[in-house]
């Protein structure tokens, strides 16, 4: 997977003046569109489509500082389509106007070129399962809130707490499988997985049973899904599971992530420190 991964990875390089096709380079990694983004998201710390864009104007920057070619040529070879555009977007990121840079000779920013490579430190290992479900719903509260990669996530506490404790006990005894209890569901994720994007957030249980009045309900077709468990301290516990669900363990197993709501069922210790998570993705076999 690693492999195919950098190959996608010299396919950019070679079309950094041209159209970044992202179903060409989920060809070459030989996966999923969805599976690819979200594996890149979560390797490289930001979407596909931004690490494009700050490699173009890496290279485009270089250019602008040799000052062989015209400010508008070099912005129309990297896709730009006015000069304003492609000083607007250079400025973002090296701070500073090409004009003024090729004037001055600035400092600019620099993305790297990236690669991946797994690490084997053998320290620890992940404890998963595969589970086969039919066809289910969530049922449950429903908020819009922004993802958060680390630290507390604000918008989901507040909304957590605002919760009438027996609202959730009534709700609580309609869940009638796995995972049982109440859940956290999210779903609708952009796609980048940029931080601050926003996705459909769930506090509610899975069951067979219809919402009730003022209930939000999802439908989830029926998929396979690997099941990761942990314990340790909030939130880091939860938040390194969901790292290591793509950093770890989909480099190293024949599966891909697919599209669907991703659930977490969560156990607090009384002083809400410590936590038993067990977090279900929706997955698929990895065809060859």
């Amino acid at each position: 997977m690693l492999e195919k991964l950098n190959q996608a990875m010299e396919h950019i390089e070679r079309h950094l003046d041209q159209t970044v096709d992202v179903a060409e380079l989920a060809r070459i990694a030989a996966t999923s569109e969805y599976h690819l983004r979200r594996m890149f998201s979560t390797l490289a710390g930001m979407p596909l489509s931004e690490y494009v864009r700050r490699r173009r104007l890496t290279v485009a920057g270089a250019e602008v500082l040799a000052a062989r070619e015209t400010l508008l040529e070099i912005a129309v070879r990297y896709g730009y389509g006015s000069g304003e555009a492609f000083a607007r977007a250079f400025r973002a990121m090296h701070g500073v106007g090409p004009g003024e840079a090729r004037r001055a000779g600035a400092a600019l920013s620099s993305q790297p070129r990236m690669s991946f490579r797994l690490i084997l430190e053998g320290s620890s290992s992940m404890r998963y399962r595969i589970a086969d479900k039919p066809a289910f719903t969530v049922v449950g509260l429903k908020t819009r809130v922004p993802l958060v990669h680390a630290g507390p996530n604000q918008a989901i506490m507040d909304f957590v707490r605002g919760i009438d404790p027996q609202v959730m006990g009534g709700l609580e005894k309609l869940s009638d499988q796995e995972p049982r209890g109440v859940v956290a569901v999210c779903d609708d994720l952009d796609p980048s997985r940029a931080e601050g994007t926003e996705l459909d957030y769930y506090q509610g249980v899975v069951t067979s049973a219809a919402a009730p009045e003022g209930m939000s309900a999802l439908d989830v077709p029926a998929g396979t899904w690997a099941v990761f468990t942990t314990c340790g301290p909030m939130p880091q516990a939860v938040q390194e599971l969901w790292r290591d669900a793509f950093t770890q363990w989909f480099p190293s197993n024949p599966y891909r992530s697919r599209p669907g709501p991703e659930i977490l069922r969560l156990r607090l210790s009384p002083d809400k420190n410590e936590a038993d998570a067990e977090l279900w993705l929706p997955v698929e076999p990895e065809r060859g």
